[in-house]
């Protein structure tokens, strides 16, 4: 077994480290703060075999251009000059086609199923701490156009045997006997599960100390070691950690860890929104997605959370509450009854999606070093494909046969 330094604690690099140590391996994670914040913290918990379509696709070009110049809209990028963000710009155009996206889908559905089947595992090796519950997930949706959009999906999800139920606006309404929903229809994928990603993320850290893991917190990496054709060791701001193996899994930071070792990764951060409301009076019993607004509510217990929006405008940019108001507004336009007050700026928490541009993660060895993993740019699915994610990096690093095909996950793929 590998001695082995995973960078990075949010959920995928939590998940890495929880099988790496399982199997056996001995475990050290570096993770600049504390494991209570960062994308993984605040997302809105689904675990979505659903999410099956990548997020480069046909469309997606046209549909952007009418959203990215306004501030407020669910997708926004903020005009700058800015190399890289051109570079990734390109590639996702290049990427959102009917035949990249029918090459993907297979890699993509793989990995969801493959998570979503360790994510009731880990519920019960690690005990139901995270309140997960697995009864589905809506699309909900307003407009006509949109329903014919939510239902040709449907029949998609079928094709790779996803389980549907296309709802119209009455029986949607029977499932929701606390709170008045205003939709035309919806369609309920009942293979979808949620849960609290922050408790969650909690648990595993807590399974890791008990598991005898090394956990340096608030540590900052500062740069590598270097023999030949492997990493030798991990600088930090609180001194050297040697490895055998080592795991990149830094998130919407990855591209600037991984250039300190010469590699170049396409990648851009994603800015997302969420605002958490507790102990609702009445509260949604399904989490949907309101697919005309990209917003996700998610029931966690009594509490309620609401997110979404897509926002390009690079690591450390302000909160443009602008964004989190059209969230707002989009959840009580469905959920007209739902007895919540716009929140003040500090309660409104955001983080940054790691968004490869042709919406699939990084995920294997780089072709530069013999012992660097990378696992990253999972975009919108991080909590969907962590378990997966996590389970994967354990077989590359024990240099085992991988549970599913990762030809479509290459690191170096646009190189």
């Amino acid at each position: 077994m590998s001695k082995v330094i995973i960078a990075g604690g949010g959920v995928i690099g939590l998940c890495c480290a929880y099988y790496a140590q399982k199997a056996g391996h001995e475990v050290t994670l570096i993770e600049r703060g504390d494991i209570s914040s960062g994308t993984s913290f605040g997302n809105a918990g689904y675990v979505s075999p659903s999410h099956f379509v990548p997020l480069a696709s046909p469309g997606i070009i046209a549909k952007g251009l009418q959203w990215m110049l306004s501030s407020s809209s669910p997708f926004y990028i903020k005009p700058r000059l800015n190399l890289d963000l051109i570079r990734w710009g390109l590639t996702f155009w290049k990427q959102a086609n009917k035949q990249t996206v029918e090459h993907n889908v297979p890699y993509l559905n793989a990995i969801l199923h493959l998570s979503r089947e360790l994510q009731s595992e880990l519920k019960n090796e690690l005990g139901n701490h995270f309140r997960m519950e697995e009864i589905g997930c809506f699309m909900l949706y307003k407009n006509p156009a949109t329903e014919k959009h939510e239902i040709e999906l449907a029949k998609e999800a079928a094709a790779l045997k996803i389980d549907t139920k296309i709802l119209s606006a009455q029986e949607v309404q029977a499932l929701e006997p606390e709170v008045e929903v205003n939709v035309r229809g919806g369609v309920l994928y009942p293979i979808d599960c949620h849960l609290h990603p922050g408790d969650f993320m909690q648990t595993l850290k807590e399974s890791l100390i008990k598991m005898g893991a090394t956990l340096q917190l608030n540590t900052t990496i500062t740069g590598f070691e270097k023999t030949g054709n492997k990493v030798t060791a991990v600088l930090t701001d609180k001194g050297k950690f040697t490895g055998e193996e080592i795991v990149l899994a830094t998130g919407s930071w990855l591209p600037i860890v991984t250039e300190q070792l010469g590699i170049k990764i396409i990648m851009q951060a994603g800015k997302g929104y969420s605002m958490t409301f507790d102990n609702m009076p009445k509260n949604l019993r399904y989490p949907a997605i309101l697919v005309d607004d990209r917003v996700a509510m998610t029931p966690m217990g009594r509490d309620l959370r609401m997110g979404g929006t897509m926002e390009i405008s690079g690591l450390h940019s302000p909160t443009l509450i602008k964004r989190a108001e059209a969230i707002f507004k989009a959840a009580k336009s469905y959920y007209p009854d739902l007895q919540v007050q716009f929140p003040a700026p500090e309660k409104i928490w955001h983080g940054y999606r790691p968004l490869s541009p042709d919406g699939l993660p990084y995920i294997g060895r780089h072709n530069k070093y013999a012992n660097v993993t990378i696992a990253g740019g999972h975009a919108m699915l991080g909590l969907s494909l962590a378990a997966a994610t996590g389970k994967l990096v354990e077989e590359i690093v024990g240099n085992k046969k991988t549970s599913i095909d990762m030809e479509g996950f290459k690191v170096d793929r646009f190189d």
